[in-house]
């Protein structure tokens, strides 16, 4: 028995399967507590024992940490082909190791599920859309746990995970929103700078991340995206006047890529959405990096450009799902309506045709 005082309170830790566990007891660090201290300390080590419901088959006992590290290994190659994928699922885990820590994985229920969909919503003020990406990415930790045999069952299957509507968070800025929001990220230069490029190009935030100075032709006036998952994905952008300055004073630093660090695309991108939310917090907006990408495309289809250029613009193979990134704003449906309108009044007018009047009998 490994029974320890701290802050007061009985602790205890143990080893079993080469692998150490500790807890609080939550009991006062007296003489008269010492039996009770053991007796958790004791079930605490039967629990681990057998898991949940001792089957025929054993449970082998991993700390969540532990048994995480070799999760996103396996993930990591499993994902290869969609390296997105990959770091939306490590970007998951950061959250998740802290919460569930030393945990067992056995001993993880749709309680403890519950637990952490609350953590995340009330300390970290995630949305739904983050809430249903860390539960899909839970899912596949306990499906992979499961052939380990860490565990016997995936918990997420019984719990509730947000719809697609309710995780749906796509915002168009206005104009005074932009202006806001950018004159408060000029404190953050590399945040600054990302957003521009994407509102400017229509870039995802990833592939902006990725640039190196060898994918942009300043003479030209081009960039090359030469990374993802389909072929219209990998595409050439012209660049706008602004955009060409943002690169060009980029590309004149030391690093060979235009936002360094692209090696740890996941923890860049997870910095900057650090500094994201705190230029949102000051400037009372709520919106996401990726609603930067939305607005360009609401804007260029708004001047004009139609459904099929834009699509090969934004690096989609199909007009469907680029429908899905453009959202007219109040403001445009009724300059439409008033243009419509105005067709109308210049028509030539047609006589209606006369009808008898009848009258009931």
């Amino acid at each position: 028995m490994g029974l320890r005082a701290k802050n007061g309170k009985w602790h205890y830790r143990f080893m079993l399967d080469g692998h150490s566990y500790s807890g609080s007891t939550g009991l006062d660090a007296t003489r008269q507590n010492v039996s009770k201290a053991q007796d958790q300390e004791s079930a605490h080590r039967q629990e681990l024992r057998e898991g949940r419901n001792p089957l025929s088959r054993k449970v082998v006992v991993r700390e969540f940490t532990d048994a995480a590290t070799d999760f996103l290994s396996w993930a990591k190659m499993e994902y290869r082909a969609h390296p997105n994928s990959y770091h939306r699922i490590a970007a998951s885990f950061a959250s998740a190791k802290q919460f569930f820590s030393q945990q067992p994985v056995s001993m993880i229920d749709e309680g403890r599920i519950e637990a952490y969909k609350a953590w995340r919503v009330n300390e970290h003020k995630v949305r739904d859309v983050t809430v249903r990406h860390d539960l899909h990415a839970l899912s596949v930790f306990f499906q992979f746990a499961i052939k380990q045999r860490w565990t016997r069952d995936n918990p997420i299957e019984r719990v509730d995970i947000p719809s697609d509507a309710d995780a749906v968070r796509m915002h168009v800025l206005s104009s005074e929103e932009e202006r806001q929001y950018f004159w408060l990220a000029a404190k953050h230069p590399n945040l600054h700078d990302l957003g521009r490029l994407i509102i400017n190009q229509g870039m995802r935030p990833e592939e902006a991340l990725s640039l190196s100075k060898f994918d942009v032709n300043l003479d030209r006036g081009q960039l090359q995206i030469r990374a993802g998952k389909s072929a219209a994905a990998r595409r050439t952008l012209d660049l706008t006047p602004e955009s060409r300055e943002i690169l060009a004073r980029r590309a004149a630093g030391e690093s060979s890529w235009i936002f360094p660090a692209p090696h740890k695309p996941g923890h860049h991108i997870a910095r900057l959405n650090n500094a994201h939310d705190a230029v949102c917090a000051k400037a009372a907006l709520s919106f996401c990096i990726y609603d930067l990408r939305h607005t360009f495309a609401t804007r260029i289809a708004q001047a004009g450009v139609d459904l099929a250029t834009l699509a090969s613009i934004l690096g989609h193979g199909s007009i469907r799902i680029v429908q899905r990134y453009v959202h007219p704003t109040a403001e445009h449906k009724r300059a439409a309506m008033a243009k419509y309108a105005e067709t109308m009044n210049t028509a030539p007018a047609k006589k209606l045709p006369e009808f008898a009047s009848v009258r009931p009998n």
